[in-house]
């Protein structure tokens, strides 16, 4: 077994998994969504897309391309939650929790990519 190969995949389907559970529920309902849980992926993200440097392959290209998709959308998303709890005068509205959810729905489906990609890869190498 390959521990580089288990720790690249743990994070990958890390990133995801908490990703999903930040964009699950109603878009615009403040309760259902935590920060702490954004930043959680966010973080795992960041780490997936350091771990995806280095491999040279044209999948790895489409591996890292997934992966700085998922974590500018989740940058963004991150930015908007701290501008709406910290600088609007509003607080965090209903439409900013909507900005939000829709931008981690778009890290979602790149790390949805990501996880098809390294589970065809993984089924491609068996054969």
């Amino acid at each position: 077994m390959n521990l580089e190969k288990v720790v690249f995949g743990f994070f990958i389907t890390l990133a995801a998994a908490l990703n999903f559970g930040f964009w699950t529920g109603e878009i615009d309902n403040v309760a259902v969504h935590n920060g702490a849980e954004l930043a959680a992926a966010l973080v795992a993200s960041l780490i997936a897309t350091v771990l995806k440097f280095g491999d040279r392959t044209q999948l790895g290209a489409v591996h890292l391309a997934t992966s700085l998709v998922a974590d500018l959308n989740l940058i963004v998303a991150a930015v908007m939650w701290v501008w709406a709890t910290q600088a609007s005068s509003s607080g965090m509205t209903p439409g900013h929790m909507s900005v939000i959810v829709s931008m981690s729905a778009g890290a979602l489906l790149a790390n949805v990519v990501s996880v098809v990609l390294m589970v065809s890869e993984i089924v491609q190498a068996r054969r």
